[in-house]
């Protein structure tokens, strides 16, 4: 399984995207917390078999626009939180694999700063301008 296409979101992409695929996308994903996308998303799925995953974070807590009667034809909408890893039981291998040096993560962490500047941190995050900040105690 791999991407064939990634399309930009626009306004009206649902019928832009069923004619490409002739029905729709087989997977789609929403990864910008915009309730408009997700929508989007899920109806360029196709009848019967698509899956729409939701991975943006949405910045308020907002109901999904969708009406029930939309998924009574096959489509399905799933969320997926930190890659879908389970802590309990996989997180210490990845820590292990970290630690062993055999998976490389320094290069997601973009800024560093000291615990007092938290706010910092967060207002970094909410300008888009960090992908994760690690604060120093």
């Amino acid at each position: 399984m791999d991407a064939t296409r990634q399309i930009k979101w626009l306004c009206g992409s649902v019928q832009v995207i069923k004619g490409m695929t002739k029905g729709g996308v087989d997977y789609s994903f929403e990864c910008a917390g915009n309730l408009a996308v997700l929508r989007e998303a899920f109806l360029s799925t196709h009848d019967g078999w698509g899956l729409s995953v939701v991975l943006g974070i949405h910045t308020s807590p907002r109901l999904l626009p969708l009406h029930p009667m939309e998924l009574f034809d096959g489509r399905r909408i799933v969320g997926c939180v930190f890659g879908d890893v389970k802590g309990k039981t996989q997180l210490p291998e990845f820590v292990d694999k970290c630690m062993h040096g055999v998976l490389k993560v320094d290069g997601f962490i973009t800024h560093q700063l000291p615990f007092h500047e938290i706010n910092q941190a967060m207002q970094l995050l909410v300008e888009g301008k960090s992908l994760r900040c690690v604060l120093r105690l």
